[in-house]
């Protein structure tokens, strides 16, 4: 009886530490510390949230530079990845609907297929650039002199630099990316308006 009794007064020590201390001196140190990664990094535009910084949302827009596939088509909840064998003819089908997709609409090779998650916010300046075209069309600027040259000049700006100067690779988050193209294009209708 004295065993059972000095088990459950551990037992209650330890949750009381672990189960509500610690996560309350977390949150504390996150949200003093870092609240902007605390809060999620939400963006906002115009007073409203507009998406997270880190998760991937669908642009099915034109107008819009697009992000990796998601098996979980951007949701959060069942976010992860397809599990499908490399052998497996689901994902062979897969591949080739977004092989199709990406010799009309562009990007890079990674394009083809989804990202662990589902929600990698991020893709490669390559698979950026290569979406340049679609978007020229789509926002009728393909006839504009150094139109192509001011995306690109977009794309070079939002690219983020390696971890640390050495881990991972260079990326572009696409959220980021589609915000700054909504400003230039609000910049540019100011500017065209007489008198401006």
């Amino acid at each position: 009886m004295k065993r059972m009794v000095s088990a459950l007064r551990m037992l209650a020590v330890l949750s009381l530490l672990t189960g509500l201390a610690y996560p309350c001196l977390m949150l504390a140190v996150g949200g003093l510390g870092f609240p902007d990664q605390a809060g999620g990094s939400l963006l906002y535009r115009n007073g409203r949230v507009v998406g997270s910084a880190l998760l991937a949302q669908k642009f099915g827009d034109p107008r819009y530079f697009r992000p990796r596939p998601s098996a979980g088509d951007y949701a959060t909840v069942p976010s992860g990845a397809s599990n499908l064998s490399p052998a497996s003819k689901a994902l062979l089908a897969s591949v080739a609907e977004r092989n199709e997709e990406r010799n009309k609409d562009g990007g890079g090779r990674e394009m083809l297929f989804a990202s662990g998650s589902g929600l990698d916010p991020d893709i490669a300046p390559e698979s950026a650039l290569a979406q340049i075209p679609r978007i020229l069309k789509a926002r009728d600027m393909d006839d504009e002199p150094g139109g192509a040259d001011t995306l690109k000049a977009l794309v070079k700006q939002a690219t983020q630099p390696r971890s640390l100067g050495f881990l991972g690779q260079e990326r572009v988050n696409v959220l980021l990316l589609n915000l700054a193209l909504d400003d230039m294009a609000a910049r540019d209708t100011v500017s065209a308006i007489p008198g401006t």
